[in-house]
């Protein structure tokens, strides 16, 4: 009489099975595969094929046509003389026809070589997904989560692409002498008038210092209204840097600056509480903190 299986040979057995359909069915996908690369092999031959055929019909309809046009000088006799001469060339068209060919086979074969590579590929992850189906689950969505953890801490902030975009177009020197009394950011005012929200660095200093400019550029803009008070802005490329709160001006629109030029004095005018220049930096028309650009 046969023996009847134990629970512990039955679960052996269909783990066996289990495993064996895996197996089957990661084969079953390569070799998929290996029919398509066949398949577009077959297609690239033809194609080439009909590629030489419809060059070797162009040819033949250019000369037709140029025979046409120029048929004074074609049966000239110095024309038919020059004709003689290359059909006296011993040309084989044969090998002719071999050697291109072998040249676009070559391309051809270079296409297939990455094929296999990623064919390959696809091998390994097939066998990479078995082990981990047959192990703990979870496993694919934690390498992912990891993959895009170092996407994300590889790609800048638009204010660090700005800060390196500015670093590398333009050269900067410090315009004044001064003590840094309000910085780039967030800050806590002491009265209502002064925003809470600053888009520049305060440079404190007394009246009447020079400011230089702390790059070359063109001044685009002169004036003496708004919060600003007496301020100049000056442009090079995408970059512009404005000089606010200032006193006197010694420049005016349309003027090219040259760095370390001297082009105003600090002062207080429009919504200032002290003597001081507010030096902004923008890049397409976006601040940037100038601490993080140059040493004030």
């Amino acid at each position: 009489m046969e023996r009847a299986m134990t629970v512990e040979e039955r679960i052996r057995r269909a783990e066996e099975i289990y495993e064996r359909r895996k197996r089957n069915e990661g084969l079953t996908v390569i070799q998929e595969e290996k029919n398509k690369k066949e398949k577009y092999e077959k297609k690239d031959i033809k194609l080439l094929k009909k590629m030489i055929i419809q060059l070797i019909v162009c040819i033949c309809i250019y000369l037709v046509i140029y025979t046409i046009q120029n048929k004074q000088y074609i049966f000239s006799e110095d024309f038919i003389n020059k004709v003689n001469e290359i059909i006296s060339y011993d040309i084989d068209f044969r090998k002719l026809y071999e050697d291109t060919q072998n040249y676009f086979m070559g391309i051809f074969s270079k296409e297939n070589e990455n094929q296999n590579q990623d064919d390959e590929t696809k091998e390994v992850n097939i066998t990479e997904n078995t082990q981990i189906n047959n192990g703990i689950g979870g496993a694919v969505e934690e390498s992912t989560e990891e993959t895009q953890q170092v996407e994300e801490t590889q790609n800048l902030s638009q204010e660090e692409q700005d800060i390196l975009d500015v670093k590398n177009t333009t050269s900067f020197i410090k315009p004044v002498e001064g003590t840094i009394s309000s910085i780039y950011g967030y800050r806590e005012t002491a009265t209502g008038t002064v925003p809470k929200n600053h888009t520049g660095t305060d440079i404190a200093a007394t009246t009447g210092t020079k400011i230089k400019s702390a790059t070359n550029g063109q001044v685009v803009l002169v004036s003496e209204e708004g919060d600003y008070g007496k301020h100049i802005k000056i442009q090079i490329g995408e970059v512009s840097i404005i000089y606010a709160h200032c006193n006197s001006l010694y420049v005016k629109e349309g003027d090219m600056v040259t760095q370390g030029q001297e082009i105003a004095e600090v002062g207080s005018t429009g919504n200032s509480t002290g003597p001081h220049l507010h030096f902004e930096i923008r890049i397409s028309e976006r601040t940037v903190d100038p601490q993080k650009i140059l040493e004030l």
